[in-house]
């Protein structure tokens, strides 16, 4: 009883996809496939093909989107994509069109989106459209695997940590006024229910994962009340897995410990700011914003993203921006899906081109396009299928 499945926080995909016999995502491993046992003979041809939400987003998204689908067509891939183009800046946004992306992602129950960028200016709503779309699906928690990529080195190389974020509540609630001239109160939501529901999540991720530790992390010792229930919310949960380390950590000790020691984390939990915080600190430690995947989950959906959300604005239409993290994210979203057999060559062939290092993009160093990795991980795929 105490290594509770996954049901009640991991989506599964059980029901709601035509066509589609799948197992449930409790009924699996969650685990990434090992190399070794990868099948070389693909599995038959789908009955049918999955449908999946896609929204571009702002910045590099929709190249980042057109990389996706140039691999998905040479792998050969059993998805079709429904496209909503979604922006806050570039006059695309709007009640319908919401409504036309939350009405596709609860039909297909699966997206994959690119950062909808939010402007800093108050235009009468303080909820921006990305925050809107999480509160309305629920998704509840954002999962972050940092992992190194073999082939290519930082300062601290072998890194395997898992940042669990809590992204409906927190700093993060929308709730601001100025009670008078110059003085804005800004109130930060707490609550039992939902620290429980993300602290939960994170036992029963680390448990299926084979983790042996989970690390809350807070700041109540200035804020006593609001992250005070959060890791007493935390440490009650704990209590009902005993075979996994429990420990707390302080946020700004944490930043420090991340940069000096990553080694120490296996999974971290955490409320909003705080896990924003992290996610991009965490990326740099692995080569940035562009070489760690996420994803997002509600009782019901999944929405996979990059792990660090950047627009990269400034790359639009440069052919710079480095595509490895959203591949992942695609093929995690296979996994997901249970394509395993396509989830695990589109993420062979990604970190192959990685690791030989012949082709890498600006921000690892290198002087290669985003169309000259896609080439290559192309390549990759229709060698492997030969």
């Amino acid at each position: 009883m105490m290594a509770a499945t996954l049901r009640g926080s991991l989506v599964t995909l059980a029901k709601g996809l035509s066509g589609a016999r799948l197992q449930p995502l409790y009924a699996r491993s969650l685990s990434l496939t090992s190399s070794q046992n990868v099948s070389e003979t693909p599995p038959a041809r789908a009955d049918s093909t999955f449908k999946v939400t896609m929204v571009p987003g702002d910045g590099v998204g929709p190249e980042l989107m057109t990389a996706v689908k140039e691999v998905f067509k040479a792998a050969d891939v059993p998805v079709e994509f429904e496209e909503f183009h979604l922006s806050e800046v570039q006059n695309m946004a709007s009640e319908e069109k919401l409504e036309d992306v939350l009405s596709s992602m609860k039909n297909n129950r699966v997206a994959i989106k690119g950062k909808i960028h939010t402007p800093m200016e108050y235009k009468g709503e303080l909820a921006s459209y990305e925050m809107r779309l999480r509160r309305k699906l629920d998704l509840f928690a954002n999962v972050v695997h940092v992992n190194s990529l073999p082939g290519y080195s930082t300062r601290h190389n072998n890194l395997d940590l898992v940042i669990i974020r809590e992204q409906t509540e927190g700093e993060y609630s929308s709730l601001e006024h100025e009670s008078v001239s110059g003085v804005v109160a800004c109130l930060k939501i707490i609550t039992r229910e939902k620290s429980r529901r993300i602290a939960k999540f994170a036992f029963d991720y680390a448990t299926k994962k084979g983790r042996s530790k989970v690390t809350a992390v807070h700041k109540a010792n200035i804020m006593k009340l609001g992250d005070g229930l959060f890791l007493q919310s935390c440490a009650e949960v704990a209590e009902l897995y005993p075979k996994i380390k429990y420990e707390s950590i302080i946020i700004d000790n944490c930043c420090m410990q991340l940069v000096q020691n990553p080694y120490q984390f296996d999974v971290l939990v955490m409320p909003n700011l705080y896990g924003n915080i992290i996610d991009n600190l965490a990326a740099g430690l692995v080569g940035g914003a562009g070489v760690v995947p996420g994803e997002s989950y509600s009782a019901e959906y999944a929405v996979f993203e990059t792990g660090a959300r950047h627009p990269f604005a400034q790359a639009v239409g440069r052919n710079i921006a480095n595509p490895t993290a959203m591949l992942l994210t695609a093929s995690n979203m296979l996994r997901h899906l249970n394509l395993e057999y396509h989830s695990n060559m589109v993420s062979e062939a990604v970190k192959k081109v990685v690791k030989q290092g012949k082709v890498r993009t600006r921000d690892l160093g290198g002087y290669s396009t985003t169309g000259d990795f896609v080439r290559a991980v192309g390549a990759n795929l229709r060698h492997r299928t030969v």
